[in-house]
């Protein structure tokens, strides 16, 4: 469900840096590819802009992907521009949460104490995890965590 309302200051342009599949050319890699799109778009980009990201350099290792975001996000921002990333990059989202900016906001989905997820969008700060254990032992069983659990394979298809 989206939101009753919202409220925004004007900008001077709003641009998506979202992934994509991957080339099935096999003329470049994934995380090529978004670079390429990432150097394209930057050509037209000018001071007020909004740019929305999605798990934007998410193709490649934490570490690498997250200190290429921050380098973007830097510098962007330098450039009087607005960023909204969603990111599992916890390296990332930590870079700029330890530089308490004023006008950083971190937004993640709410989680109560009992692990239930509402999917409504909370204020907290980054976590080093996205719960995918959770997720792993919702799907496919408690056991699969165990290190004693007989291995299983599931064939999708």
């Amino acid at each position: 469900m989206g939101a009753d309302e919202f409220e925004a200051n004007i900008v001077r342009g709003v641009f998506t840096h979202y992934k994509r599949e991957e080339d099935n050319s096999m003329t470049s890699g994934k995380f090529d590819e978004e670079l390429s799109r990432m150097s394209t778009l930057a050509s037209m980009l000018n001071p007020d802009a909004m740019i929305l990201f999605n798990e934007s350099f998410a193709s490649t290792n934490e570490r690498e992907g997250s200190k290429i975001a921050q380098q973007i996000v830097s510098a962007l921002l330098d450039s009087g521009m607005k960023a909204v990333f969603v990111t599992h990059l916890y390296l990332f989202a930590h870079a700029f949460e330890e530089l308490h900016m004023d006008t950083a906001l971190f937004l993640r989905a709410e989680r109560k104490p009992d692990g239930t997820r509402t999917f409504k969008l909370v204020e907290g700060r980054p976590l080093d995890t996205s719960f995918g254990e959770d997720l792993d032992a919702k799907i496919f069983g408690d056991d699969t965590l165990h290190p004693k659990a007989a291995p299983r394979l599931r064939i999708v298809a």
